[in-house]
């Protein structure tokens, strides 16, 4: 990963430099420093920069207590990247309004590319937080990256269980990556960067405003292929959550509740508007076409017939016509056999009457 810039944390912490401003500046001078030495007048002509504001950055001079927060950053391995920079992460740059900048500790890989949200309410039942830990585990188990927002209860079970796991983890936070956000996760928050990454679009010392969670969602579900909600109220934050998943054309998928609990209320919402029913990490990983374990394929009990149909499918949809011109049954035949192997869950039925091999 690059190296924190200094001039990144100067530029983040100008008030009013939008992240869409930043950019024009940014598509205009090149670079930070070229941004931060520029005349006020020449700051003036860039679109969304105005008199005012061009006068603040053409003043702007490091504070000495920003000056501190950058040396410990460094220390701490803290890195900054902007949005054309071989480490900005791909997905992020196909989001509307996407980041100028991004701060981070830890290290981000090609294998995150490969990844699902479990989000969650902060108050959760025993429930949730097993329901939670075992998705997570089972996710990691199989190369998938958790993400998730390092906020009190379902996220702090996602976090803990994928580094239990074995795995990685991606945190995204409200806050600056040097500003633990709730306090009590700080050394989770060092756990997450040893185990994966640790993001933010906010400047060093960014205190985790209310405003801020809703646009940290939004990047929560760019970087996953899937949003897994588990447990949330009527007026829950993972809702906004979703909704930035639908908008990015993810998969949103609700671990079901009961219809008398609070805590479930905004779920059972989802599932009514036509979220995807998760009872475990295998209905979310046959729908991304990953693969299960070796050992896990040796258990499943199959009988000849389904070994031959199992051995023509992919990992990519194929209809139920296609098939049955592979294996030369009769349709009733096929589609008996198919629902054998999808009851042991070795394929999965998508809507039009496609199946996907589930390992």
């Amino acid at each position: 990963m690059p190296a924190l810039n200094k001039l990144h944390a100067d530029l983040a912490a100008i008030p009013r430099l939008t992240a869409t401003r930043l950019r024009n500046l940014l598509e205009r001078f090149k670079t930070a420093e070229a941004v931060l030495g520029a005349r006020a007048q020449d700051l003036a002509e860039v679109e969304g920069v105005d008199v005012e504001l061009a006068g603040a950055i053409a003043g702007y001079r490091r504070t000495p207590e920003l000056g501190a927060r950058i040396d410990r950053a460094r220390e701490a391995g803290v890195w900054s990247a902007d949005w054309r920079d071989a480490a900005y992460p791909a997905a992020l740059r196909e989001l509307r309004g996407m980041p100028t900048l991004l701060f981070g500790r830890g290290e981000l890989c090609d294998d995150d590319r490969l990844a699902v949200a479990v989000v969650g309410t902060r108050r959760p039942s025993a429930y949730g937080q097993q329901v939670a830990e075992r998705l997570a585990r089972d996710f990691v188990g199989h190369g998938v990256t958790v993400v998730s927002g390092l906020a009190r209860g379902i996220d702090t079970c996602a976090h803990r269980a994928a580094i239990a796991g074995g795995g990685r983890t991606i945190a995204v936070l409200g806050s600056g990556v040097d500003v633990p956000y709730p306090p009590e996760n700080e050394r989770l928050l060092g756990e997450v960067a040893d185990h994966g990454a640790v993001l933010s679009e906010f400047g060093l010392g960014a205190e985790p405003m209310s405003t801020n969670f809703p646009r940290r969602n939004r990047i929560v579900s760019a970087l996953s292929r899937a949003v897994i909600a588990v447990e949330a109220g009527e007026r829950s934050g993972v809702l906004n959550t979703v909704a930035w998943a639908a908008d990015q054309g993810r998969d949103v998928y609700a671990v079901p509740g009961r219809i008398t609990d609070q805590s479930s209320a905004g779920i059972n919402r989802l599932l009514r508007e036509g979220a995807r029913p998760v009872l475990g990490a295998e209905d979310v990983l046959c729908d991304l076409g990953v693969a299960l374990h070796f050992e896990e394929r040796q258990k499943l009990p199959l009988e000849e017939e389904e070994k031959n149909v199992i051995a023509l499918l992919s990992g990519d949809p194929q209809h139920v016509d296609e098939i049955a011109q592979m294996t030369e049954l009769a349709m009733a035949r096929l589609l008996g056999v198919l629902m054998q192997l999808e009851v042991k869950g070795a394929v999965r039925q998508l809507p039009g009457k496609f199946f996907i091999r589930c390992y």
